[in-house]
């Protein structure tokens, strides 16, 4: 029996997140703040996540603008451009980062794309995603590729009404992170 697995793609396929992490850590250690622990300063980094994704989506760009607003809301000491900048680079270079598949993926991928059809299905900023997507080196092992701005349930009815995927045959697979 064929079914329809689609895969998401950041942290379930490859590793993504270590990289906003490692920003985040750097960011914290630059913002130096007297008072704030690193949890308080991340959940400031929350609340402005929550409310600037609704509007500009995910991805380097936006996690950028995100620190940045978060420095200037947080910041003890007098903003400098170079300050900014610095700011900037430490996201910027997530960009530059290697596609790492976790283990086993390639395998994993292979067995299944002769039993079944694979979706790759994954939110983001799309030219972003279709970079990691090609340097990944996966892209020939599924049938499908979409890129959303948000995986809601419309996102998931369009999926499957788009590549005729029967619901009781429709399996996605993803890793959450805790």
């Amino acid at each position: 029996m064929t079914y329809d697995l689609v895969f998401d793609a950041d942290d379930t396929l490859w590793e993504n997140n270590i990289y906003f992490e490692r920003a985040f850590q750097e960011f914290v250690e630059f913002l130096d703040h007297s008072s704030l622990s690193e949890v308080e300063v991340r959940a400031v980094l929350d609340e402005i996540e929550l409310v600037n994704n609704k509007i500009h989506g995910y991805g380097t760009a936006n996690f950028i603008r995100n620190l940045e607003q978060c420095y200037r809301h947080l910041v003890e000491r007098e903003i400098r451009q170079e300050d900014i900048d610095r700011i900037m680079s430490l996201a910027g270079h997530i960009l530059e980062q290697p596609v790492e598949l976790i283990e086993g993926v390639e395998e994993t991928l292979a067995g299944l794309w002769t039993r079944h059809r694979l979706t790759l299905f994954t939110k983001g900023h799309p030219d972003e995603q279709r970079m990691k997507i090609d340097r990944s080196g996966l892209s020939g092992r599924f049938h499908h590729t979409a890129i959303v701005k948000e995986k809601d349930a419309a996102a998931y009815r369009k999926l499957a009404a788009d590549f005729q995927m029967e619901p009781q045959r429709f399996c996605f697979i993803t890793y959450d992170l805790p």
